[in-house]
């Protein structure tokens, strides 16, 4: 019995993905019947499940912190193209949506997926553990590039508006790309311990000890279904982008909730991913992927639109208005007083929590 269960669990997470891609290829383009619409919101749950569900399989072969990057750069690599996209087909009026997604991100990765994490674990298991040196390393990159990308445009002056000149933006990409690939070769090479989960002796856990690994040929199979599914979670979230559009302005909120939106589904993988891990007592695992997706987003989307704005017509405005400004500075704050002790108990949780849902508050009353 248990094995029919197991054998019907796999068969739902690779059917569905190559559902999404049909689905998607069907509805690529194309304005969205009312009646279509929760078709598609159920089949991109669906792949959302799934891609959890590959990249469990992909990172239990390859181990951590593997398992963590290939998640949060396959997700960040589509969310790129999507953004790169609703920038070409949106002019002006898309002028500061690379700025409100990557931005969305942060606040999501820091404060919402690690408050979640941090509050799970500690309730499940009574405190939080990680370890504080790649938590820190980490937290410290995710706020260098977040201020050279999104607060920096706001004070230069060399081109009216929060926005770069050419050499500044230049500049930007260049030294996200730099920042970005230097801490994935702290992650992967040099320090690989530090990102690794530990006991609550502070010994570094090298391996699941409850299952073994599955074979190099499935980890394949399910790292082609994982980029399938992200595909369709990111393509259908396109999709019915003009229906939450629409809903938002009938609303009468921000046009910045847009992106809040569909960054909350294009998260949801790593969401789920790191919920997973917290249950587990794995909160190093937890936090690689909320900070790691951070980074990601910030690190890849800046030289892409960077990129991208040779071609693009209408303005690329980057700089954070004065609150987001104030919520970045307290997130950095309160991430650092977090992660110092490499303990944190369901009061951290809290916080991070707070100063999401203070965000989310003033993105839709700013």
């Amino acid at each position: 019995m248990i094995t029919r269960l197991r054998s019907l669990t796999t068969q739902w997470t690779l059917f569905v993905p190559v559902l999404a891609v049909v689905l998607l290829l069907f509805t690529w383009g194309r304005h969205l019947p009312g009646a279509v619409v929760p078709l598609v919101t159920l089949v991109l749950a669906g792949s959302v499940l799934a891609a959890v569900h590959h990249a469990e399989v992909v990172a239990h072969r390859v181990g951590e912190p593997f398992g963590s990057l290939v998640l949060a750069v396959a997700v960040t690599i589509i969310e790129v193209a999507l953004i790169v996209t609703l920038m070409a087909d949106g002019g002006d009026k898309s002028s500061t949506l690379a700025r409100d997604t990557v931005f969305a991100a942060v606040m999501i990765s820091c404060n919402g997926i690690v408050g979640l994490c941090l509050l799970v674990a500690s309730l499940r298991h009574g405190t939080a553990v990680f370890n504080p040196e790649g938590a820190g390393a980490a937290l410290a990159t995710v706020a260098t590039l977040a201020t050279l990308s999104l607060v920096l445009p706001t004070f230069t002056t060399s081109k009216p508006g929060p926005e770069f000149s050419v050499v500044q933006l230049t500049f930007a990409a260049l030294s996200s790309l730099i920042l970005y690939g230097l801490f994935v070769t702290t992650q992967t090479v040099r320090h690989r311990d530090y990102f690794l989960p530990i006991t609550r002796q502070g010994t570094v856990i090298t391996a699941d000890e409850h299952a073994q690994a599955p074979a190099a040929r499935i980890a394949w199979i399910r790292l082609a279904f994982l980029a399938l599914a992200l595909i369709g979670v990111v393509g259908l979230a396109k999709g019915v982008s003009p229906t939450i559009e629409s809903g938002v302005q009938a609303a009468g909120l921000p046009q910045a909730v847009v992106g809040v939106i569909i960054a909350l589904l294009v998260l949801l993988p790593e969401t789920i991913a790191a919920l997973r891990s917290a249950r587990r007592d794995r909160v190093q695992i937890s936090l690689n992927l909320a900070h790691g997706s951070a980074m990601a987003s910030i690190g890849l989307t800046i030289p892409a639109v960077a990129l991208a704005s040779v071609w693009l017509s209408g303005p690329l405005i980057l700089g954070l208005g004065a609150t987001h400004m104030l919520l970045l500075l307290l997130t950095v704050v309160v991430s650092s007083l977090t992660v110092v002790p490499g303990r944190a108990t369901p009061l951290q949780g809290g916080v991070h929590l707070v100063v999401f849902a203070a965000y989310l508050e003033l993105a839709i009353n700013p």
